[in-house]
């Protein structure tokens, strides 16, 4: 009877003393957390600081903690932070990888939703993007405008007709001169 007593007695406390170091872990975490958010609103307070710059830094400190609490859980089930840091910092990594891959796209998207939406231009009218001030640019008639290139028909002496695909983004890096309607304006001789 005593040696199930000690088998049983065993097991439970294996079980009970890794559940109250996350119950007292997670009780720390609760209790440091009110802390500094009234800290940071007595701050605040005596510092006449905004609400508005309040609520950013509440939601950082509050997740600051959680984390903190949860790599501290994680290790008492034996779970490495070693481990755990490096598999995020190898997700973070590609994850940048990936959003440098596709920020053109993403530009032109977005740019070509600035097009539609605030109009710049229209299809129809002749623009010209040009390079600087002193130089003259790329001119044309806007043909279409599609979610990565708005093509211009060319109007340049020798290459008319040609078509130019000009990429969505490009129209709000550099200074665009519009015409509206069918005719450009001749040079004064």
């Amino acid at each position: 009877m005593t040696q199930w007593f000690e088998e049983w007695a065993v097991d439970w406390i294996s079980l009970l003393v890794p559940g109250t170091q996350v119950l007292l872990i997670a009780l720390a975490a609760w209790l440091l957390q009110r802390l500094l958010a009234r800290g940071l609103t007595s701050l605040a307070g005596r510092y006449h600081m905004p609400p508005s710059m309040l609520l950013p830094l509440r939601g950082a400190i509050r997740w600051l903690v959680i984390g903190s609490a949860l790599l501290m859980i994680l290790e008492r089930f034996g779970v490495s932070a070693s481990v755990l840091w490096t598999a995020l910092t190898g997700f973070l990594a590609v994850a940048a990888l990936a959003f440098f891959a596709i920020w053109s796209v993403l530009s032109n998207i977005f740019c070509a939703a600035l097009i539609f939406t605030v109009g710049p231009f229209r299809l129809g009218d002749r623009v010209e993007v040009m390079e600087s001030a002193d130089k003259p640019g790329v001119k044309g008639r806007v043909v279409t405008i599609n979610v990565f290139y708005t093509t211009l028909e060319d109007l340049t002496e020798g290459h008319e007709g040609a078509l130019l695909q000009i990429p969505n983004s490009l129209f709000f890096q550099k200074v665009i001169r519009r015409w509206r309607g069918p005719e450009l304006p001749q040079p004064k001789e």
